[in-house]
């Protein structure tokens, strides 16, 4: 499972990078109106990495899967398989209001994918399992599924405002979540 969720996001990061069109012309002024579109690029790429980072931490915490698992784990690679959508409409139209919202709601429906998958996990080890342990309530993703409901909402009269959300969103989860590598990796 950890191998097969690596190149799906392997190949979602590099069909985003595929989506940023090189400018015909050789001057710095060519690449001014690729700023949203690099911008976009940037942060999708660092929620994909955080993505990546959190879901490897959460399966060298896991010793058993099954079948519900399996399907969580697709739950979220198809939110995520969305990102380099929401990020090249969102890009291309200036951080326009409805691009906005759509990529917040991609970016809710991922953070709920992985707060369920975490909670299957949990379930198939069991509620007092050192990874149940380590997970906690999950107050951070409770709160970013939160942040993001306003984002969306928000988006629709105040789009860059969104964006800062969604920014702050993922400064928030830049920082390693430490809980599973103090609980159970050596």
């Amino acid at each position: 499972m950890e191998a097969f969720s690596d190149g799906v996001l392997a190949i979602i990061i590099t069909i985003m990078v595929l989506e940023m069109k090189v400018p015909h012309e050789a001057s710095l002024a060519a690449l001014k109106p690729l700023i949203p579109v690099f911008l976009s690029y940037v942060l999708s790429f660092v929620y994909l990495a955080i993505y990546w980072n959190n879901h490897h931490h959460l399966l060298q915490a896991t010793t058993r899967i099954n079948g519900r698992v399996l399907w969580a784990n697709l739950h979220l690679l198809f939110w995520l398989s969305l990102i380099p959508f929401t990020t090249g409409w969102m890009g291309e139209n200036h951080f326009a209001p409805i691009p906005m919202a759509l990529y917040g709601a991609v970016l809710w429906c991922a953070g709920a994918a992985f707060f369920i998958l975490t909670r299957l996990l949990i379930s198939t080890h069991g509620k007092e399992s050192p990874l149940a342990q380590a997970l906690g309530k999950d107050r951070k993703t409770k709160l970013s599924l939160a942040l993001y409901t306003l984002a969306v909402a928000l988006a629709f009269k105040f789009p860059l405002v969104a964006g800062s959300i969604y920014v702050f969103v993922a400064l928030i989860w830049l920082i390693p979540d430490r809980r599973i590598e103090r609980k159970l990796l050596p």
